[in-house]
């Protein structure tokens, strides 16, 4: 049953830590920060503060959208909470007519992406056209692709750019026909719909009536009637230019200074990320080698979050192997025989495995910390075994039948073992019950080791007895054989003895002991203490940068910065040499939006990623006005940033005062 569960656990590189968390996201096209906290961010939050359980609301205005984060106590029903928000909303009095219908969603930090990719031209039959043109293919083609692939909830697609009709107003045209932009706006909105006109009986059959209104073509649009004048049409054609176009960009991908489109793919709450991304890797191979080849294009992956998972995954389970064939060499020295050494080695794989049901019965998943639960446990595991076979062995020496004596040695030591493995759960098992984000990301190490302390004691009192009674030899098979072995193992028994029979003869001696071993152990801890910190970092083989700019900077600007940076930088994975920071660069992008842009880099050697950060520190040290920085990526990053982060919060009624005094204070830091 271990084995089946851990077959079914689902594996990813850290626990899931929830947040009672819910976003509020208001679309209002073309409306300036201002009018969008105006209009409507304030008159929301005027409805959502008095929400039950809300600890925190934070708000975000900016050009055509505003966004609301709501944070819970812990421990909320999130889908209350969610009825709940959305009930209040629908209290809010008035919303501006182009503003679009609140979007509502939880915050799951397991819903980052898991892999990304770029559409990029292949060098042999490259795509002739120009790569943000194929928008409307990529969501109609790939990323339906990945959505079908088991365990991947939603794909996302940058880059690109939607087609559009652009209606472009003729001012002196619209004076001269004497017609308001109002009225050329509502003529486009309530010619472009189909309306149901009811159905009717007619002999035997019976009819559906529709009026169809929404356009086909642009001679449709050009026809529009958008006013009369002196019983005269005035077509849409007469005051304006109907053109097929592209939206204007509002991100622009770059991958190795290459414009492309990128995708991500993010997986399902509870998915097997190994299994999902096999899934992905199969349908990137199926496109690649079927209509993309066709056009010239192909997707090639800027991210893999399985990678590194794989590799913390393998070395937990090294040292977990080592961890249990070191433990059973120790026996082996100690016990000096190969039987009780089997007999108390079989209570490892046991314990270990069966501590799968647990975790997958409470829902857990297979990660680093579970793994490294277990690699704790197998030391511990034996222990109790140890008592149960050491006093079965007595019992065998003193010439009790193995029956006899693996019946009486265990019932002499039972409550010991019990006493031993209540102790050990008391100190972990609460931390399952904890419902904050420590309780989240360390109950998985907790659950792990309790349960597998609590088979321990099983397992010495039933599998160890059972073994001994049909492994241990007869009286004169129990005497220790004269070899290196045991000549070592007696040798180091007496010594030990010696050295406690000494202790215990003098009480100046035990008194000296107990001192010296408590001021050793306060001061080595004291002088030994490594840097305190709420997460180790880790050593994923990714860095990631981000570039501020001065405010109101065009998304133009910004990709006039991505040359700039893509000039110093492109050395590094043209020509990589061993002596290049990180051994070169082996997967680059930089994204730019408008107003702030981000950059992502992996190094060839996945040890030295930390090198990538000064080249780039130096590749943007001369834009004006911008602050830049770059840092390898933590592997608890996801929902668990802010615990090892320091928030700087500035209030006051002046904004442009708090803009340049949060600019100073970043400056400093």
């Amino acid at each position: 049953f271990g084995v089946i569960s851990l077959f079914r656990l689902p594996v990813q590189l850290t626990p899931n830590v929830e947040e009672a968390e819910i976003t509020v996201i208001t679309t209002w096209p073309g409306a300036s920060p201002q009018e969008i906290e105006r209009e409507i961010v304030l008159e929301q939050e005027d409805q959502l503060k008095s929400l039950q359980g809300l600890t925190k609301m934070e708000s975000q205005s900016s050009s055509s959208s505003g966004t609301i984060v709501l944070k819970f106590d812990v421990g909320t029903d999130i889908d209350g909470a969610l009825v709940a928000v959305g009930n209040r909303l629908e209290q809010v009095p008035e919303y501006p007519d182009d503003a679009n219908k609140p979007l509502i969603r939880t915050v799951d930090p397991d819903t980052n992406a898991t892999a990304w990719f770029s559409l990029i031209p292949t060098e042999e039959n490259g795509f002739d056209g120009e790569i943000f043109t194929l928008f409307d293919f990529v969501e109609d083609v790939i990323k339906p692709e990945f959505e079908r692939v088991p365990g991947i909830a939603a794909s996302n697609v940058y880059g690109g750019r939607e087609r559009e009709v652009r209606v472009t107003i003729d001012p002196a045209a619209l004076v001269t026909h004497n017609v308001t932009i109002s009225e050329l706006r509502a003529a486009i909105d309530n010619e472009n719909r189909n309306f149901s006109g009811g159905d009717f009986d007619e002999g035997k059959r019976r009819y559906i009536v529709r009026t169809i209104g929404e356009y086909g073509s642009m001679e449709e649009i050009e026809n529009i009637v958008v006013a009369t004048r002196n019983d005269v049409p005035i077509y849409l054609r007469d005051v304006a230019d109907v053109t097929l176009d592209y939206r204007k960009a509002t991100v622009q991908v770059f991958d190795r200074g290459v414009s492309v489109i990128a995708l991500n793919a993010t997986k399902e709450p509870g998915a097997n990320v190994l299994d999902a991304m096999t899934g992905l890797k199969a349908a990137v191979e199926k496109l690649n080698t079927g209509r993309l080849a066709e056009m010239g294009l192909e997707l090639t992956q800027s991210y893999d979050e399985t990678v590194y998972i794989e590799s913390a995954i393998s070395l937990v389970q090294q040292s977990l192997i080592v961890g249990g064939i070191l433990a059973i060499f120790t026996l082996l020295l100690y016990l000096r025989s190969a039987s009780s050494t089997l007999i108390i080695a079989i209570a490892i794989p046991i314990s270990v495995i069966g501590s799968f049901i647990a975790m997958n019965a409470f829902g857990r998943t297979l990660n680093v910390i579970s793994l490294a639960g277990m690699a704790f446990a197998v030391g511990m595991v034996v222990d109790n075994s140890i008592v149960v076979l050491e006093n079965i062995y007595r019992h065998r020496q003193m010439g009790k039948s193995r029956f006899d004596a693996a019946l009486q040695g265990t019932q002499e030591v039972w409550g010991a073992v019990l006493a031993s493995t209540a102790t050990t759960i008391a100190v972990f098992l609460p931390v399952v019950f904890i419902q904050e984000e420590v309780g989240q990301l360390f109950g998985d190490i907790a659950l792990a080791i309790s349960f597998a302390v609590a088979l321990r004691l099983i397992v010495s009192i039933t599998v160890i007895p059972t073994l001994s009674s049909k492994l241990l030899g007869s009286k004169q098979l129990l005497e220790k054989k004269d070899n290196a072995l045991t000549r070592f193992g007696s040798n180091i028994t007496q010594k030990v003895g010696n050295l406690v029979y000494a202790l215990l003869g003098s009480t100046v001696a035990r008194l000296a002991l107990v001192v010296g071993f408590t001021v050793a152990a306060i001061g080595g801890s004291y002088l030994l203490m490594p840097d305190r910190e709420y997460l180790p970092q880790g050593n994923q083989n990714f860095a990631f940068g981000r570039l501020l700019p001065p405010p109101g900077y065009s998304l133009d600007e910004m990709i006039a910065m991505e040359r700039e940076v893509n000039e110093q930088m492109a050395p590094l994975w043209e020509n990589p040499t061993a002596d290049s920071p990180g051994g070169g660069i082996d997967k680059y992008f930089f994204v730019a939006l408008n107003g702030f842009a981000f950059a992502g880099a992996s190094a060839l050697d996945p040890a030295r990623v930390g090198e990538l950060t000064p080249p780039f520190q130096q590749a943007t040290a001369n834009l004006p006005g911008t602050i830049a920085f770059m840092s390898q990526s933590s592997i608890f990053e996801r929902g668990l940033g802010d615990g090892g982060n320091v928030d700087i919060e500035i209030t006051g009624p002046e904004l442009e005062e708090l803009i340049a005094i949060g600019g100073q204070i970043f400056g400093e830091v």
